[in-house]
């Protein structure tokens, strides 16, 4: 699926197999998944985690043992941050009391409450149990815009320096992502314990898609919703998409986000 479905991200599925498939493989892991994804707008971050617990669970984001957590909806007031964290604790111990392998999706961490999240602290490390429950079967994944611009920075650098994207390395990312997300006061992440202690096992960057991408999202969309496949359509759409640079317009600044509302354009 990862292979058919989600374009122009080499890292990604090289990443996303690797860390899913050991942690499914070890029958006693010593500690829970933890994956962080980064990249900007319309790059395939929700996707994949949606399209990942839908091969994990029966019934996918439905399924009783996946927990998704939204900042805007779940913790929207910065007064009430003590509240949240007692909340959030009862709510991952009691999941994970009924389910050692439930799975937690934190959205939009950049727009987290920062101290928030490290009362998960417990729950991510290799301890054998926390609260009475054994919980190294759970898996946690974040997701985050964080650390986008940076990506995308050095993404176009890379192309201008002849440097194919099935080249870039996680190497080549790696401290860009970090400093950004890491070291803002804004984020989630802010001083974090979680980062501190080394508890993500899993930094996956969400590269910058280009012409080519937009159009294969273009022909999926097409085809999931229908609806004839028309060349032209197909252009017509991948034109109307704003690209960045200015100089070069390489890659979409929205990535494919905004595709099936610009095809609702044309039929």
């Amino acid at each position: 699926d990862l292979a058919v479905n989600l374009v122009g991200q080499p890292l990604v599925r090289q990443q996303v197999m690797k860390g899913v498939r050991e942690f499914l493989e070890n029958r006693n892991p010593v500690k829970p998944l933890v994956m962080s994804f980064h990249g900007s707008t319309g790059t395939g971050k929700t996707y994949v985690s949606s399209m990942l617990v839908r091969h994990l669970f029966q019934g996918g984001l439905q399924s009783p043992y996946v927990h998704q957590f939204s900042p805007v909806v779940h913790f929207p007031h910065a007064e009430q941050v003590e509240q949240y964290k007692e909340n959030l604790k009862r709510w991952i111990q009691g999941n994970l009391t009924n389910c050692g392998r439930s799975a937690f999706l934190f959205e939009e961490m950049d727009k987290m409450h920062p101290g928030l999240i490290d009362v998960i602290i417990p729950f991510l490390g290799p301890s054998w149990v926390v609260y009475g429950t054994n919980y190294r079967k759970a898996i946690f994944i974040f997701v985050s815009s964080a650390g986008g611009e940076q990506i995308n920075k050095m993404t176009l650098d890379l192309w201008r320096a002849h440097k194919d994207r099935e080249e870039i390395s996680l190497q080549d990312l790696e401290p860009a992502i970090s400093k950004a997300v890491f070291e803002n006061p804004q984020n989630g992440f802010w001083k974090s314990g979680i980062i501190n202690e080394h508890l993500i096992d899993f930094i996956v960057p969400f590269l910058p898609l280009k012409r080519h991408h937009v159009k294969q999202c273009v022909i999926s969309e097409l085809v999931q919703q229908g609806l004839e496949v028309r060349p032209d359509v197909v252009q017509e759409v991948a034109d109307s998409i704003p690209y960045f640079s200015e100089e070069e317009k390489i890659f979409s600044s929205t990535g494919c986000k905004t595709v099936a509302s610009w095809i609702s354009f044309f039929f």
